[in-house]
C-alpha cells in the first residue's frame, strides 16, 4: 500500500512537471508571434507635423519625467497595492522604518540596484537615476 502511494505522488509530481514545462513552451511560442506581428503591422515610418519641433514631446525629448509620472507609470504596479511588501505609496507606517534604517540615500541606492523582490530600476528601464530618485520623492511625500 505504502508503495503505491509513492508511487502515485511520484507520477503526480512528475505529471505537473510535464504540464509545468509545456505551458512555459506555449507562452514562449505565443510571445514570438506577438513580436512577429507586431514587426509586420509596424507602421514604415513616422508623421512629422508641421509647426511640430522634431526635438520636442513628440519626439520623446523634453527633460526628466516628473516623479508622479514615473510612480503612475512604472511604480504604482506594486508600490500602489504594497505587492511583496512594498511600501505603499505615501503611506509612513511602511516608509518611515525604511528611511530610518537606510536613509533616503539608502532608499536611493536600493531602488536604483534592487532589493528582494524589486528589480534594478524596478520596473522602468528608462529610466535615469534621476527620475528614480524623484519617483521615490513623490511616494514619500508629506513622511
Amino acid at each position: 500500500m505504502q508503495d503505491c502511494l509513492e508511487t502515485d505522488v511520484k507520477l503526480k509530481t512528475w505529471l505537473c512537471v510535464v504540464a509545468t514545462a509545456l505551458t512555459v513552451l506555449s507562452v514562449n511560442a505565443q510571445e514570438d508571434k506577438n513580436k512577429e506581428l507586431i514587426e509586420r503591422i509596424k507602421p514604415e515610418g513616422q508623421v512629422h507635423v508641421a509647426g511640430q519641433s522634431a526635438s520636442g514631446d513628440a519626439a520623446g525629448g523634453g527633460g526628466p519625467r516628473s516623479g508622479e509620472d514615473i510612480y503612475n507609470s512604472a511604480c504604482v504596479a506594486c508600490h500602489g497595492a504594497g505587492v511583496l511588501g512594498a511600501p505603499k505609496l505615501q503611506v509612513a507606517a511602511d516608509w518611515q522604518p525604511r528611511l530610518d534604517e537606510r536613509g533616503l540615500d539608502g532608499i536611493w541606492e536600493n531602488a536604483i540596484n534592487g532589493i528582494n523582490a524589486m528589480p534594478p530600476m524596478g520596473t522602468c528601464g528608462n529610466c535615469s537615476e534621476d527620475e528614480i530618485k524623484s519617483a521615490i520623492e513623490y511616494m514619500i511625500e508629506g513622511i
